[in-house]
């Protein structure tokens, strides 16, 4: 459990009230366990280079307790473990052949 002190000009919503009046306590209490999950993604960043990312995600449910109410939130979050660029052969030659579909093939041999 983890307890956080909060001003409650910023409960009311009110920008101008924000960070006035008393001290409220309020609790953060973990529902359940962190779920973790590892990501990976390859990006093209070039003719011959290929950008690798590693992505930890993690999502809890916590129950926040106020002397006014009980909230329940999902918290998710991804943070970036790792990044590489991976470099390949130079070919001898290259086409960009994005966005050329059966219709307009033949602009591609002219």
């Amino acid at each position: 459990m983890t307890k956080f002190l909060s001003r409650s000009g910023g409960i009311t919503g009110s920008r101008y009230l924000s960070g006035f009046g008393p001290g409220i306590n309020i609790k953060i209490i973990p529902v359940g366990n962190v779920v973790t999950n590892l990501k990976s993604e390859f990006n093209a960043a070039g003719i011959n280079q290929t950008l690798h990312r590693i992505y930890l995600e993690l999502a809890c449910t916590v129950t926040i307790v106020t002397p006014y109410d009980t909230i329940e939130a999902n918290i998710k979050n991804q943070i970036l473990m790792t990044e590489a660029v991976i470099i390949g052969e130079i070919p001898e030659a290259y086409y960009n052949l994005e966005g050329i579909d059966s219709s307009n093939i033949v602009d591609v041999i002219k």
